[in-house]
């Protein structure tokens, strides 16, 4: 029996002509060019925006020595900024933000070309930040805010107050959230005056546009195959921490850092 179709019978999927197969395809193309049309329209707006500017006096420990909000930009005029959950005192990085930190460094000469400089910021101290850099084997900038108020400024660190009132500010809300960090991506510019202005953030399932792979596994039969776990992203481990992969079940959870929020 062809193997192909095997796995789909099992799959409940009903196997039909390639001429049916093209009719069906077409309907959902038409789907999917509303998408990527509404998709433009909604970078548009995001690129609308107002901005605020930032007034106070970020500095960060980076491997060059302190630097300023303005210095990370790096002579370009945007910077992007992946919000990683690494606090003091952890042993290591988010496996779910390290998921997607393994895609930077093949963005990042691409981001270069269009003006774009992007940075890591983590809580953690320096050394603890590159202890974990190196053992993850990534390339890009990564920098501590460790003793100032950037990240709870831009909405990715608590209290442990908050924590335990059930009372977090995450994502344009109020609501529970079991850290005292939580994952984002935010976005600033640079002007000639060297004005570095907030123009845009995103927060939980927002941060899935620095997923590359996810898109790739929503394009297969089974999807992200996520419905039956104890929460979405229980699959996901740091790089170095898979088992085999051609094992056919998950590795045995070992708790998350950042469960995935609407």
């Amino acid at each position: 029996m062809n193997t192909v179709t095997a796995e789909l019978n099992a799959l409940h999927h009903p196997v039909v002509s390639r001429d049916r197969w093209t009719a069906a395809r077409m309907k959902l193309l038409a789907r999917e060019k509303e998408l990527t049309r509404l998709g433009d329209e909604i970078a548009s707006a995001r690129r609308a925006l107002p901005w605020v500017r930032v007034d106070k006096d970020y500095v960060f420990d980076t491997l060059q020595g302190p630097r300023s909000l303005a210095e990370l930009f790096d002579g370009r005029r945007q910077l992007l900024v992946q919000h990683f959950m690494f606090a003091p005192g952890w042993e290591q990085g988010c496996k779910s933000c390290s998921y997607m930190a393994d895609h930077n460094d093949g963005a990042n000469p691409h981001l270069a070309q269009r003006d774009v400089t992007l940075v890591v910021v983590s809580r953690a101290p320096l050394a603890d930040i590159e202890r974990f850099r190196q053992r993850m084997g990534w390339q890009f900038p990564w920098v501590s805010s460790y003793g100032n108020d950037f990240n709870h400024d831009f909405g990715v660190s608590f209290t442990a107050e908050e924590v335990a009132s059930g009372e977090v500010p995450y994502n344009y809300t109020v609501q529970a959230f079991p850290h005292v960090e939580a994952p984002g991506v935010s976005v600033f510019y640079k002007d000639e005056a060297g004005e570095v202005f907030h123009t845009y953030s995103r927060y939980g399932r927002g941060v899935e546009v620095m997923m590359g792979a996810y898109p790739l596994i929503d394009l297969t039969p089974k999807g992200r195959n996520e419905e039956a776990l104890s929460y979405p992203m229980e699959w996901v481990r740091h790089h170095d921490r898979y088992e085999p992969a051609s094992a056919a079940t998950p590795a045995a959870a070992t708790g998350s850092c950042c469960r995935t929020h609407d």
